[in-house]
């Protein structure tokens, strides 16, 4: 008993140890790199609008979809970014983030023809990854909310990508809780992703995005 419970101890240990070195390794990765006004933003070609459903489980709007709308909105009228490449999930006919995200940009007065499609964003990293491998960008302005932000710059520089994040509203409450913890976790996936060489579950043929 006693020698199982030294290993539980020392699996806790390196968990522990596990979770904050990911974390600062985002953390350092993505220090200076996020705004969260457009005033000293740089200017990039295209901004990458990172996905997420637009209802709950319980049927209510997600909050996190809707400032992530407003932060794309307000980036593109400032004339901070010239295309807004929506990167989400697309898994089923059932569930595609990418044209709901489309059509609520267009609804909010951004231009159609301004605005690309990646219905391969399955994860965050696939949606970095592909927008320098498949739509030929390297450098790009991220928009989510900014522990999203931390993590896809984290995962940008380690694949030569010049990236900054402009940060969209967060969420309070109880839901911006277990975000807060889910991230924690999902940076220590991220980092094993690094280590690994994980790959995109799809890439595919470029496509070249206009002057």
């Amino acid at each position: 008993m006693k020698k199982w419970s030294k290993r539980i101890g020392l699996l806790l240990i390196i968990t522990l140890v596990g979770i904050i070195c990911c974390n600062a390794y985002v953390e350092i990765s993505a220090k200076g790199k996020t705004f969260n006004t457009t005033a000293d933003i740089p200017v990039h070609k295209v901004g990458l609008l990172l996905g997420t459903g637009k209802y709950l489980s319980n049927g209510n709007v997600n909050l996190f979809y809707t400032y992530r709308i407003n932060a794309a909105v307000k980036l593109y009228k400032a004339k901070k970014v010239r295309y807004i490449l929506v990167s989400g999930d697309n898994g089923s006919k059932a569930y595609d983030e990418p044209t709901t995200f489309k059509e609520d940009l267009v609804a909010a007065g951004i231009p159609e023809s301004q605005i690309i499609l990646d219905y391969a964003g399955f994860r965050t990293l696939d949606s970095v990854v592909r927008s320098k491998e498949i739509f030929q960008q390297e450098n790009i302005t991220i928009i989510s909310q900014q522990f999203h932000n931390e993590r896809a710059i984290a995962i940008a520089k380690a694949k030569g990508i010049n990236a900054v994040g402009f940060n969209a509203k967060n969420v309070g409450g109880r839901s911006g809780f277990k975000i807060k913890v889910r991230e924690m976790l999902a940076r220590v996936a991220m980092c094993l992703d690094l280590v690994i060489g994980k790959q995109p579950k799809f890439l595919g043929d470029k496509i070249t995005i206009p002057k």
